[in-house]
């Protein structure tokens, strides 16, 4: 059964292709034999159009079922009973430098995800790992050591992540200069593995400055981390799990001392799983997390939100925890998620050309003040910050949710805030104009059931529109795929504003069934945007 491109075509659509081999008959002949066949009050009609059976929904029982159903459930409408446990893990920084706009699409990403999880009946949790030791880490410490001048964010008056940050930067910069410095970065992680107190007491320092800064930025997107790890005190599990599977003849070792896995076979190559110093990797320690992670939850999934770029290492590690006899892999699901790009070219962490989350929340802070500024003069101002930080927010994971999670992300600031094109904002607005016809109504629910009158074409397209949202939800949860709500959202504020302009609510005959129309598509869109982690505003 498919949904035809145009209401012409009717409301459901059957091809006729699948059945043509099996009867061995036209399919323009079946359809038009079926069409003839079938009947049923819950269709206005039902018509062939070539290979095609189309299904005409009898609006005004579809208007009665929905509205009702809306308006009983409210907040629940569309939802499920699915019961598992699922964690997902974001954002997974690395404590070298601040919180980027790739990791805010991450936190949005995960947020929305949680929220369709647990819209369809699920317990889902927010795991986050922070990559606090390896030779990235140790770039930082060597630039700070160096060039530092014992500089603090209290005396620089600078948030503590940013600090750590520019000295990845600064690393970045001398290395051009002095290549020596990369293996001073190496030996800067021998001497933090074998416990050198002056390398661990700088690395404190400068941890704890990155990992308060973090603390603040998640702070701005409403994000709560339900455990956190931290890569320094999981990292030498990761490496006894390798020599345990050494021992067992699953892992191999070279002669410089390098322990590798080949997984030639499942056409992933050969991958090291300790450097020949005896230092660990990533995939060490990811190992053991998810044994770990295992243990203490026993979840049903675990989501890693990772970028695209780790594609590669998402397939390794799974095939290694196969390989390794852990039956439950097949529990591991790896969401990527396409690159955050500005239309200046692609973004640089070592290279000081990344936009930070928290610049980035304050630019769309700024521009949402302003479209405030121009249309509510008149608010008190703390008011109207409380309105431009929920308006930015929107306007955020917005842009970045109606986009197919695997695609690429040009953002464009200004265009994300608009308040009339297919942003977070113009959803608010819609949102928003609903309530207030509700409020000059002074609107209340009748406990009477809704008597539904003869429908208009936009009155039918509205409560269509609206009896789609828990199947939109359901296809959102079993995809995993945020982009389905976000577009489904649009869509319903369009044809909410089409249905606007050509009916008179207040006043009308049909009033009370025009407001309970209003009211329906507001909770609706409510419960859409609310599965995007966007909160809702009464008044613009």
């Amino acid at each position: 059964i498919e949904i035809p491109p145009s209401q012409e075509l009717g409301d459901y659509s059957f091809p006729c292709f699948s059945l043509a081999k099996q009867l061995k008959k036209n399919p323009n002949n079946i359809a038009s034999e079926l069409a003839a066949k079938i009947s049923s009050k819950e269709f206005e009609r039902i018509e062939a159009k070539g290979p095609y059976l189309n299904f005409f929904i009898n609006k005004k029982l579809l208007a009665e079922k929905a509205l009702n159903e809306i308006l009983k459930l409210r907040e629940k409408f569309g939802s499920r009973k699915i019961k598992e446990k699922v964690l997902i893990e974001s954002p997974s920084p690395n404590t070298n430098k601040p919180l980027h706009i790739g990791h805010a699409r991450n936190i949005i990403l995960a947020q929305s995800v949680k929220e369709i999880l647990k819209f369809s009946g699920n317990e889902a949790l927010i795991v986050n790992l922070n990559n606090d030791r390896g030779v990235h880490i140790c770039k930082s410490l060597i630039a700070y050591q160096k060039y530092g001048n014992n500089q603090t964010p209290e005396k620089l008056n600078k948030k503590s992540d940013h600090l750590v940050g520019d000295y990845y930067v600064k690393f970045a910069q001398e290395l051009k200069a002095n290549p020596e410095l990369e293996k001073e970065a190496q030996e800067c992680l021998v001497k933090w593995e074998k416990g050198d107190k002056k390398t661990l007491a700088l690395w404190k320092k400068m941890n704890s400055w990155a990992l308060n800064g973090f603390k603040e930025t998640y702070k701005k997107f409403n994000l709560k981390i339900d455990k956190n790890y931290f890569e320094s005190k999981i990292y030498k599990k990761g490496k006894e799990i390798v020599l345990e599977e050494f021992k067992k003849g699953k892992v191999n070792k070279k002669a410089d001392g390098a322990y590798f896995v080949d997984l030639s076979k499942e056409g992933l190559g050969e991958k090291i799983l300790l450097r020949a110093d005896g230092t660990a990797i990533y995939i060490t320690q990811d190992i053991y997390l998810a044994l770990l992670r295992k243990k203490e939850f026993n979840f049903d999934k675990m989501i890693y939100i990772v970028a695209s770029e780790q594609n590669y290492h998402f397939q390794v590690l799974f095939a290694l925890l196969k390989l390794f006899g852990y039956d439950w892999v097949n529990k591991l699901y790896h969401l990527n998620y396409g690159l955050v790009n500005l239309e200046s070219g692609r973004m640089k962490s070592r290279e000081g050309t990344v936009v930070d989350s928290d610049d980035l929340i304050q630019e769309l802070d700024s521009l949402a003040l302003e479209e405030i500024e121009k249309r509510y003069s008149n608010l008190p101002d703390k008011e109207k910050k409380q309105r431009a930080e929920k308006i930015a927010l929107s306007a955020l994971r917005y842009y970045f949710l109606k986009v197919d999670k695997n695609k690429e992300i040009v953002f464009k600031p200004e265009e994300s805030i608009s308040f009339e094109r297919n942003t977070g904002p113009y959803l608010l607005y819609t949102y928003a104009r609903a309530r207030s016809i509700l409020r000059k109504a002074k609107y209340k629910k009748s406990k009477k059931s809704i008597k539904i009158p003869a429908l208009n074409d936009s009155e039918k397209s509205l409560i269509s529109q609206l009896s789609n949202f828990p199947e939109m939800a359901k296809e959102a949860y079993l995809s995993l795929s945020p982009n389905l709500i976000a577009n489904y959202s649009f869509q319903l504020a369009q044809i909410f504003n089409e249905f606007y302009h050509s009916n008179p609510v207040i006043g009308s005959e049909n009033e009370p069934f025009l407001l309970s129309l209003v009211d329906s598509f507001s909770q609706v869109l409510k419960n859409s945007l609310k599965l995007l982690s966007i909160e809702t505003l009464e008044e613009m």
